[in-house]
Formats: structure tokens, sequence, C-alpha cells
């Protein structure tokens, strides 16, 4: 299945009455899915969020670090390394949060979409690394960002027969059975081509080109985050994942600063709002481009 299907098809097993929490920024698929699914409740245009969806805050104030929320969630979305931030969290920080879901019967949902690009060794590369996950969480796997298959689109969903959910009045559900019972009538499968596609992505040759190709981009986000710094600004990420996070000029909103860069630069990113109200006064660039094309960027960034 595609990967953006996975992220919004998963929530078909689940009640319409679920809390859900996310982190703030977001990658946008979870929120909008949700919204469609009806559990968000009305938009606070003001505040930029919806009255049922619980926002966890990742900013540079808490070192890009979601806290548990006041209020318990029965859903949560974790995406690390992150997008947009390109943050990680340490297998430490995660196993917190496997123990808070398990104390709370609440469920993870975890996108390890960019678990490539980790370099550092504390960074786990599967919530499965944690003791008591497969308790507690869902992962969603892609061939997107690993094997350069977007537009081709391929991913996997892993579903632990040991992960329970639970009813209103406490009975134990099979996760496993829920989702293996919707996918089984609701999809078709990926297309034969693009199956073998996927296989040769684990034969030795396919190895070799994904860790070419991975440490090319890797390099790229490198030269961001080392060309921006030197321009004077304050970067996060780039380390462990393609997305360099940045903080944009005081006294400029990240639509502006877009717009600055745009007109004066040539150059586009995304703004940081477009992924959530605490997105507002960052912007994200992406290391998926040429070298060629990427040091052009900064220095016209530089020049600016």
């Amino acid at each position: 299945m595609v990967p953006n299907a996975i992220r919004g098809n998963i929530v078909d097993i689940f009640g319409t009455d679920n809390v859900v929490a996310i982190t703030d920024p977001v990658y946008p698929v979870y929120l909008d899915t949700n919204v469609m699914a009806g559990r968000a409740g009305k938009y606070n245009q003001e505040k930029g969020m919806y009255e049922n969806i619980v926002y966890m805050p990742v900013t540079e104030k808490n070192e890009f670090i979601p806290t548990f929320p006041e209020k318990v969630p029965d859903i949560i979305y974790l995406c690390f390394p992150n997008n947009p931030t390109g943050t990680t969290l340490t297998k430490t920080m995660l196993k917190k949060w496997v123990d808070y879901a398990k104390q709370n019967k609440a469920l993870i949902l975890f996108d390890s979409a960019y678990e490539a690009f980790i370099s550092e060794e504390d960074v786990p590369h599967s919530i499965y690394e944690i003791e008591g996950a497969k308790e507690v969480a869902i992962e969603f796997r892609s061939f997107s960002k690993t094997a350069g298959f977007t537009g081709i689109r391929c991913a996997y969903t892993v579903v632990p027969k040991s992960l329970k959910g639970y009813t209103k009045l406490g009975e134990e559900i099979s996760i496993h059975h829920l989702w293996n019972r919707r996918h089984g009538t609701k999809f078709n499968g990926v297309s034969y081509p693009v199956q073998r596609a996927a296989e040769a992505v684990y034969s030795e040759e396919g190895q070799k080109q994904i860790r070419e190709n991975i440490a090319y981009y890797k390099e790229n986000a490198k030269i961001i985050k080392q060309g921006l710094a030197e321009a004077g600004y304050t970067v996060f990420g780039g380390v462990n994942s393609p997305y360099v996070w940045l903080k944009v000029p005081t006294g400029m909103t990240s639509w502006e600063f877009f717009d600055q860069l745009l007109k004066e630069a040539n150059v586009v990113g995304t703004p940081g709002v477009g992924f959530g109200p605490s997105g507002e006064g960052y912007f994200r660039l992406t290391a998926f481009g040429t070298k060629e094309n990427t040091k052009e960027a900064i220095e016209r960034i530089k020049n600016m």
C-alpha cells in the first residue's frame, strides 16, 4: 500500500470518539485523516487548532521532545526522525512513551519513514527496539524515502498480534485482526511490477544502491545545515534526517520568509505554519535534490 494511504486508512479501525494526540508541528496527513474521519471537532481559526485534537508542541523551547499531554489520548502519533523538524528521540526517550502508552492503554502509531537516514547509535530505527512496544504500537514503514519510491508508492504496516485495543467497557480486541479484516476487504494490493521493484530493494545490489543514495542526500542535508549556520541562521535536524528546520528571521512570519526566499533567491521551501500552529516562525528545507542545486541554493540564501 502507498505510505499516505496506510497512515490514512489505519484510522478506519478505530472509533470516531477516540481522542487523538499529535505532535505540533506535524506531518499534515495525521491530522487531516482524523479531521475527515470526524474526530477533530470544530476548528478554531484564531488558534489554528481543532477542539478535540490533543496538540503536543515540539519546538526549540522543549528541544523538540514531546511531553505527555494533560488529557490522556487513545491514539498517539509519533514520527521520528521527525517530519518536518528533522529531530529525533533517543531510545530512552521513546521508552518513556511506550511505558506511558502501557500505563494508559493508549495506542502509538509510529511512523519510521526516515529510519534509513539515522546515523547516531542511540536513535532507534524501529519502535520495536523498545521493550514492550509490541503491546502498544503500530509501525509504518515506507519505501518512498528509503529506496526513492516516491511516485511509485509502496509501503507496509507492522501490526503485532500481541497488540490489543479496548472497547468502552474494557473488553480486549485484537488490533491485528481488525486491520487484517479491513485491509483484506478494501485493498487489492500493490501492482506486481512495484512488488518486484520492492523485492529488488533487498538484493545485495539494491542495498548497495540505497546506501549510496541515502549518503548522497545526507551530504546535501549537511551542506544545507552548515551553509545556513554560516549565514547566521539557527538550524535543527539534518543529521538523522533529510530535513533541515530553521528559525526564520525575527519579526517575520514563515510565509513572509517564503516570499523573501522566492523573490530574492529563487529558492523554494515549506513555511513551518503549514505543519501546525507551533510551526510558525520556522521553515523546512529538504535535501532531496541534486548536490549542484543544493549548493547553488545555499549560496543564493547566503547572498540574499
